[in-house]
């Protein structure tokens, strides 16, 4: 499941996290690396971005960043 796709409140372990360039390091830089826990605390009124939490950290995605991020065991 695309971690772009998750609903809010739900959690998942991070499977692979695509992209290139700027934008992959970018994302590694912040934490989310595989096999990292991720949870998606809440989307904004439009949609984008949505915050996440991981390592106890509160970060900020726009939808077309988090769809390049592969998430598994969603619970």
């Amino acid at each position: 499941m695309l971690l772009s796709e998750m609903q809010e409140g739900q959690t998942g372990t991070v499977a692979h996290v695509g992209g290139n360039g700027i934008l992959r390091r970018r994302i590694l830089e912040m934490g989310i690396v595989r096999g990292a826990d991720i949870h998606v605390e809440k989307y904004a009124p439009l949609k984008d971005p949505l915050e996440l939490i991981v390592k106890g950290y509160h970060i900020s995605l726009r939808v077309e960043e988090a769809a390049q991020i592969v998430v598994e065991n969603v619970r």
